[in-house]
Formats: C-alpha cells, sequence, structure tokens
C-alpha cells in the first residue's frame, strides 16, 4: 500500500500546493505531476467529472506521485466512502457548519473503531483484496480528511469544528464565504480577509493544517505568509485559458 506522503508533508510542517481538477484527461494530472505540485484536487462538486474518469485520474496521479484528492458534491458517508474506494490519497467535504457535520464527515471517511465506512476489499484502495483483510488500521492512518469551512455559520462554529479529531485540514473557502457576507465573488474584501485570518489562529492553534483557494502567486504567497499551508492554486481550465490569453496576446502585440 503507498504510503501518503501528503499527509507526511502536511504533518512536518510543510507547505503544499495543487491545482483543482475538473478535465476528465489523465494527461493532465500527469502533467501538473511533472510541474512539481504536491496534490491534485479531483473535482467532482463543481466539475462534471464521474466516479470512473476520477478514478483513472487517481491511476495517473500515482504514476507521477502527486497525491489525488477528491472533492464530492456534499458531506455524504457513500460518497465520501466512494471517493476513497476509487484509490484516493484523501477526500475533501463541502460545506461544513458545525461540529456534528464534522463528525458525520469523519465516520464516513474511517473505517471503526474510529467511523463506520463501509468494507469492501474488492476496490482500487483495498488492492482487489490482494493485500488480505487486514488492512482497515493502515487505510484510516493513510486518508486524508479535508472539510471546507466556507460559510458565516461554520466560521462562528470553527472552535468547535476543530475540536473534532481525524480531520487533517480545514480549508477555508473564500468565494463562499464572501456570498455568505453578501459580496459573492469579492473574495479580496477586508471582511472576507479578516475573517479567515481569525479562523487561521484558531486551527493553527489547534494543530491541525489550514487550506485556502488562491488564483494567483501573490494571493498564494499571502495566505502562505499568514500560515496557511494547503493551497488549492488554480483549476485546471482556468490555467489553461490564461496560458492561451498570454501566448495570444503575446503574439497579437508583436
Amino acid at each position: 500500500m503507498r504510503e501518503n506522503q501528503l499527509k507526511r508533508k502536511l504533518k512536518r510542517g510543510e507547505v503544499v500546493l495543487g491545482p483543482f481538477m475538473n478535465c476528465a484527461y489523465p494527461a493532465f494530472i500527469e502533467i501538473c505531476g511533472h510541474a512539481g505540485f504536491d496534490f491534485a484536487v479531483i473535482d467532482m462538486e463543481h466539475g462534471p467529472l464521474h466516479t470512473l474518469a476520477a478514478e483513472d485520474l487517481c491511476r495517473a496521479a500515482d504514476c507521477v506521485g502527486i497525491a489525488p484528492v477528491i472533492r464530492i458534491r456534499k458531506n455524504d458517508a457513500p460518497q465520501i466512502q466512494r471517493a476513497l474506494d476509487i484509490g484516493s490519497a484523501g477526500v475533501q467535504v463541502p460545506q461544513i457548519e458545525t461540529s456534528s457535520d464534522a463528525l458525520s464527515c469523519v465516520r464516513g471517511a474511517k473505517y471503526s473503531p474510529l467511523g463506520s465506512r463501509g468494507l469492501s476489499f474488492a476496490t482500487r484502495a483495498g488492492m482487489y483484496t490482494a493485500a488480505g483483510t487486514q488492512i482497515t488500521d493502515k487505510l484510516n492512518e493513510e486518508s486524508l480528511v479535508v472539510v471546507h469551512v466556507e460559510g458565516k455559520r461554520g466560521v462562528e462554529n470553527i472552535a468547535e469544528i476543530v475540536s473534532v479529531p481525524h480531520i487533517d485540514v480545514i480549508f477555508l473557502g473564500p468565494y463562499d464565504l464572501s456570498q455568505s457576507l453578501g459580496i459573492p465573488g469579492q473574495v479580496r474584501d477586508p471582511r472576507v480577509i479578516e475573517l479567515m485570518q481569525q479562523c487561521v489562529t484558531i486551527i493553527r492553534d489547534s494543530g491541525k493544517a489550514v487550506g485556502t483557494f488562491a488564483d494567483n502567486p501573490e494571493v498564494a504567497k499571502q495566505w502562505i505568509d499568514a500560515g496557511i499551508q494547503y493551497i488549492g492554486l488554480g483549476v485546471d481550465v482556468s490555467i489553461f485559458l490564461r496560458a492561451c490569453e498570454n501566448l495570444v496576446n503575446a503574439v497579437r502585440r508583436n
């Protein structure tokens, strides 16, 4: 069974970078690995990806040593189980607002005695039974659990959410937070930044890692300086768009 190097990097206090992936073509995630990213978030919440495509993206990621993390559509035990069963390094769960939400997420992600994840070894995660049946403790140890706190209610309950065990990263979603404040899309508004900074302090004091999204290097560096380790850096389709725009504009300007 492959060790989760992403989880180890976070425990060592390292900063890790990874784009969100909407494209089903496995070469895209391979390219991200060759480029030096630490992980990639396979986006099944906002992207059009289905489970078979996500499983192939996990395989491609493993080939180049980049950790595949799957963002599911909602805090739902069957979706969490499926994301982990197809061999992802971890799962990202959106819209966590209370400690009860967080506990439910952990129960769905971990086998007994830590949770109630459905048990089958005839999966990619279980090596299709090739590893035998004594691997649930190892799978519990290796799986990464990332929860999204991305609204006013979640921010208000952050002190309770961080107390839930077996969560590795609390991901602060700036876009949904801006929307919950009535200023959708204004992620650099001082009100959004102030709330996020308050959360960063509480999360880091709890011993958990903090994550967020940045759509450019300048914003990423600002949040890294503020203590955030887990940076979702851009989205594959947007990265490709900007590269195309720069290429076209560079030629047309001449």
